[in-house]
């Protein structure tokens, strides 16, 4: 009878949001032709109503897991947030449900969130051009193979890292990343010998990178630790109801100048860098050890 009940939920919840999808995604998309005017007060505006739609959608979509499959959200640490500065977000990857929970705590209390894509995902049919209107970074990567057979190639990625975050400069701005670059499983955790207990190794290129591109104008990183009592749910697990809490833990600290640097040419500051994400992700790996710990407790 549970799967019974849980199969209708999930498949309620499913065309729910895909009906608040295609509803948010039409305007977007009409306005996506306007922004194509070669006019900086057009792209303002433009940019500043497609923010509005995609926080719009996002609200209605916690309308949604409010009604149809509710759970209990605790967060803690720090929550002095604001629209009006620009942020690094980072977080701990386990799901595609760590992008709903973060647009679940942070929407509206921080500019909206610009998520970095795969280069190949702008292709996708009518979310790739809602992406590109909505400003995400589209990033490509070169693997080594493709490094030797062209050495030209060599820098290009971080020169797309460059022009994506440029644009955000003109307006507040959230830049998502997971550093992990993947979803943690334990045959990965175990390939990389991870020294962490919770976490994947963190990649610091892209997070380098970007926050060398914004320049000044990102001073804010807010770290975000996503813990999943049980097992980690998949999306359908999510939305079927089988998610019953999830906890959260956030911790913003500024960026200095010591977080600022050439990351490609100066191997001094690249090793310093590497050094403080990789103090960051311990610090991640103890809030979600204890989140473990607690939960072990509560279920004795």
């Amino acid at each position: 009878m549970d799967a019974i009940v849980s199969c209708i939920r999930g498949s309620l919840a499913f065309c729910c949001y895909f009906i608040n999808t295609l509803f948010w995604v039409f305007p977007i998309f009409i306005m996506s032709f306007f922004k194509l005017i070669p006019l900086s007060v057009t792209r303002v505006i433009c940019t500043h109503f497609l923010d509005f739609c995609a926080s719009a959608w996002i609200s209605i979509n916690n309308i949604i897991e409010n009604t149809l499959h509710p759970f209990k959200l605790t967060i803690e640490g720090d929550t002095e947030l604001s629209t009006k500065e620009w942020y690094m977000v980072i977080a701990n990857h386990q799901s595609w449900v760590d992008i709903l929970i973060l647009q679940r705590v942070l929407n509206r209390k921080i500019p909206f969130l610009k998520f970095f894509l795969k280069q190949e995902l702008i292709y996708v049919p009518v979310l790739g051009l809602a992406w590109w209107a909505l400003d995400f970074p589209f990033m490509r990567r070169y693997s080594n193979a493709q490094l030797k057979r062209n050495p030209k190639l060599r820098g290009k990625d971080i020169e797309i890292t460059r022009k994506a975050c440029a644009k955000f400069k003109s307006k507040p701005v959230s830049v998502m990343n997971f550093v992990e670059g993947t979803r943690f499983n334990s045959i990965k955790h175990s390939k990389q010998s991870s020294p962490y207990n919770h976490l994947l190794k963190p990649k610091a290129g892209g997070m380098a990178f970007a926050l060398s591109a914004m320049g000044e104008h990102i001073d804010k990183l807010v770290d975000v630790s996503i813990f999943y009592p049980g097992k980690v749910p998949s999306y359908w697990d999510f939305i079927s109801g089988q998610v019953k809490e999830v906890k959260v833990h956030i911790r913003i600290s500024k960026i200095g100048d010591e977080l600022r640097g050439d990351y490609l040419k100066d191997r001094q500051f690249k090793i310093h860098f590497q050094e403080q994400l990789n103090l960051i992700w311990q610090q991640k790996d103890q809030v979600l050890t204890e989140f473990a710990q607690t939960n072990h407790r509560e279920e004795a």
